[in-house]
């Protein structure tokens, strides 16, 4: 692997240097850590994840290669990866490819021999912030320029700009269940899971009109999840009200989470480092139960277990263990929920998966009653 010196500044001043892998051209977006200790492949095309450099807190990545299997979207979609080792050999009966030249072929700069471990308290303490990503010792005049003009997370839309441009449909035509998926970002393991739980999916762009979508005449809809600022995607709210007010079934997962939660009166808010990795408790506040969970998100519905701020329709079902905030909501009189954790996991625990169960227990209630 050729190495050239490269290094990471980050908006406060802060430099952590390190070595170039492959693409050195300059990369400018805001700077994340996920503890995940394996699924480097699944984080790196989450769609969630677009506009963001990610630091991984594991020490050495790379170590079982990559595969055709396991991508959550059709290529990478963060801005940058930075990592302590990157391993210079793979190793599973599974791998096509080593990870540097599947990040080299989209163009993702790889910046290791980084001190994470510095990088990531370091985060923790201020919270995350843009950063760029160049070749180098020291940053010039046109690093400092591009680090200045890159947008903050903060009213940004980047759902738009992930979501696919025409609807297509995924599983079985002939399943019994059908749900509309809104793609704000979707995984495609939540697609899979759907498939295996016997339904046909819908997949339409994020700004589908809700006369649309009802035309369609789902079972149930589903509201994926998906990068940037919820307050951005204006468009989404009117939509769900109208789909709501016909009583069809909700769930949403991450940025549809907190759409629900814009939708009914409640408001989101930026974390100061969110939550990425998949070892987060969530406590489920009606039966004490804890799960832990996969998460990926660096905003969230303004509320407690007490309730979600300026939404009384709305009843909050789950709570996270390190910091209180929401991480479930319910209507208090429609069948709609949403998780801020990613159920669908990949990569991450499966102890959240029940929620599709719960979900598709109602569409096929609807269903067998003859409401459309």
């Amino acid at each position: 692997m050729q190495k050239t010196p490269g290094f990471l500044l980050l908006e406060d001043g802060t430099l952590f240097r390190g070595q170039l892998i492959g693409q050195s051209a300059l990369s400018v977006a805001e700077v994340v850590f996920t503890t995940n200790m394996t699924g480097y492949q699944e984080v790196f095309t989450d769609p969630s994840y677009r506009g963001q450099v990610v630091v991984m807190t594991a020490p050495m990545i790379g170590n079982y290669g990559v595969n055709a299997e396991d991508p959550e979207s059709a290529q990478p979609q963060i801005a940058g990866v930075v990592m302590r080792e990157l391993s210079p050999v793979h190793s599973n009966w599974r791998a096509s490819g080593d990870l540097a030249s599947w990040l080299g072929a989209a163009g993702v700069p790889i910046l290791t021999e980084v001190d994470t471990r510095r990088l990531t308290r370091h985060l923790r303490t201020v919270g995350v912030m843009r950063g760029a990503i160049a070749a180098g010792d020291e940053p010039s005049a046109e690093v400092l320029a591009a680090l200045d003009a890159c947008p903050s997370m903060e009213g940004l839309d980047l759902a738009t700009r992930v979501s696919t441009k025409q609807p297509y449909v995924w599983g079985n035509p002939q399943a019994p269940q059908h749900i509309v998926a809104y793609d704000f970002g979707i995984k495609r393991n939540i697609l899979r899971l759907f498939e295996e739980q016997g339904c046909r999916i819908t997949v339409v762009p994020s700004d589908t009109p809700a006369e649309d979508v009802l035309a369609y005449q789902p079972d149930g809809v589903f509201l994926s999840n998906g990068p940037g600022d919820p307050e951005a995607v204006e468009y989404a709210p009117a939509n769900i009200r109208a789909i709501a007010d016909a009583e069809v079934p909700m769930f949403g997962i991450c940025l549809g989470h907190q759409l629900l939660g814009l939708t009914f009166g409640g408001r989101t808010l930026k974390m100061p480092y969110g939550h990425r990795g998949g070892n987060h408790p969530v406590q489920e506040l009606a039966t004490g139960h804890v799960i832990i969970t996969s998460q990926n998100h660096g905003f969230a519905v303004a509320g407690s277990a007490e309730g979600v701020e300026g939404a009384p329709a709305l009843e909050v079902t789950h709570v996270n263990l390190n910091d209180g905030s929401v991480e479930g909501l319910a209507h208090r009189e429609l069948p709609i929920f949403g998780v801020q954790y990613h159920p669908e996991a990949a990569p991450g625990p499966h102890d959240a998966r029940p929620l599709f169960d719960r979900f598709l227990a109602t569409v096929r209630a609807r269903a067998a009653s003859g409401q459309k």
